[in-house]
This record gives C-alpha cells, structure tokens and sequence, in this order.
C-alpha cells in the first residue's frame, strides 16, 4: 500500500467520521474509495465496518465528555436493533436490492420533510406530546437494526428520522444514534469477521481516520447544535436519496 492510498484511506475516515456523527451517510464516501482502491464490493462493506464500529465509540466517549448522556434514552432500543443488525448481517433479502433502493430512496425523500421542519414553540397549557409505546420503539429499531445490519450506509440518518419524529432534539438524538450504531456494529461484526471478508490492515488505517472524525463531529454537534446539523443532515439525505434512486 502506498503513503497516498493511506493517506486518502485516513482523511476519508475523517471526513466519512464527521458526516456520520453529524448526519449519517458518511460511507458513501469510504465504501466506493475501498472499491477503487481494488476491494470488492462485499469485501470492501465489511472492511468498512472496522472503521465504522471505531467511529461510533470516539462519538460516543466525546459526546458524554462534552455532559451529553445518551445511556438512558438508549437502553430500550438497544436489544432490538443489535438483533436487526444480527438478522440483517446473516439473511438475504427477497426484494431485489435495485427495487429495494429506489423505495428506500423516495421513503428518504419523503420523510425528510418533517424531519427538518421546525417545530413551534408550544403554548404552555398544550399538553406534552405522548410517547411512542414500546412495542412501537422497538419494532422500528429492529428494522433500522436489519437494515443498518445488511447495508450500514445512511443507517445513522435512519435513527435520526426515528428520534426526532419523536420529538427529540439533534444533537441529543445523534448521541444516541451512536450509542446504538457502536452496540449493533458490535454484534454484527463476528459476522463478517467468520465470513473472512475484512482486510484487517486497510480497516485499521481507514478506522484511524474514522476514530479522528467521530470524535470532531460529536464536538461540533454540541457547539453548533440543530442549527449545524439540520443543513448537513439534509445534504446527507439528498445525497444518499440520489444514490439509491440510481441518479449518479
């Protein structure tokens, strides 16, 4: 491997590891730059997710060092999407992926506006909105749990749409998405490290870079809030939308 190749495999992890810690998405960058370095496809998914799983632990330490705690919000969701993730590493699914994409893409699209509409202040005799029950909870995080587990690419985006259609804030809902990505990433990992897909010296690099750009982007969400995120997830949705629905 040349000093160029490593170089480009560290500032793309950076770069990947501050727009999944901020939006998500961030492996639409790092996914294609593996394959052209000669990786194929599948292989080059797996050794990504090297990158991915440290990526997910620096954001998750940096944002509880910045007083944002996640571990609460977190537990409940966290059993059903690490089974997801395990379900959607080992399965293959009956929908043809093109079809699949292009339905995921316009979903993307669609959900996208409300998302970052922003919400009006409430009156204070308004009654707080109710919870979404349990059941609920966990049947949408076992579902971003397969899909996150199969594909991982713009899985953060998903529970961001989750957590704030819910009423969360950004920056407290991207402090849980990388609590649960780093958990399910845990339990989806063995799966491909089995399958002997990982090229364990370019995901060691590439994880070096993603290590530095979670731990920046959990810093710039705290400092620059919805205001910050709210552009950069909607570039990352439009970006990934256009690659699903097969526009470039």
């Amino acid at each position: 491997m040349s000093w160029a190749e490593i170089g480009a495999l560290v500032i793309g992890g950076l770069v990947a590891g501050v727009i999944n810690t901020l939006a998500g998405g961030g492996s639409m960058l790092t996914v294609p730059l593996l394959v052209v370095m000669g990786l194929p496809g599948p292989v080059a998914n797996a050794t990504n997710r090297i990158g991915v799983l440290v990526q997910n632990l620096t954001s998750t330490v940096a944002f509880r060092a910045q007083g944002v705690h996640s571990i609460r919000d977190a537990a409940p969701i966290l059993v059903p999407a690490a089974i997801g993730a395990v379900l959607g590493a080992t399965i293959v699914a009956r929908i043809p992926a093109e079809i699949f994409e292009r339905l995921f893409g316009l979903l993307m699209l669609i959900v996208l506006v409300p998302v970052l509409r922003r919400s009006k202040p409430r009156q204070h005799a308004d009654p707080p909105s109710a919870p979404r029950p349990r059941w609920l909870e966990a049947l949408i995080h076992f579902g971003i749990g397969i899909y996150g587990g199969a594909v991982q690419i713009g899985v953060g985006i998903l529970f961001l749409f989750a957590q704030s259609l819910a009423g969360m804030n950004l920056v407290r809902a991207n402090s849980i998405k990388v609590l649960v990505v780093l958990c399910f990433t845990t339990f989806a990992l063995p799966v491909f490290i089995v399958s002997d897909l990982i090229v364990w010296p370019t995901a060691l690099i590439l994880a070096v870079g993603f290590a530095l750009g979670g731990a920046l982007g959990a810093r710039l969400a705290v400092r620059g809030g919805d205001r910050l995120i709210r552009p950069i997830l909607a570039i990352a949705v439009v970006a990934l939308a256009g690659r699903m629905l097969g526009l470039y």
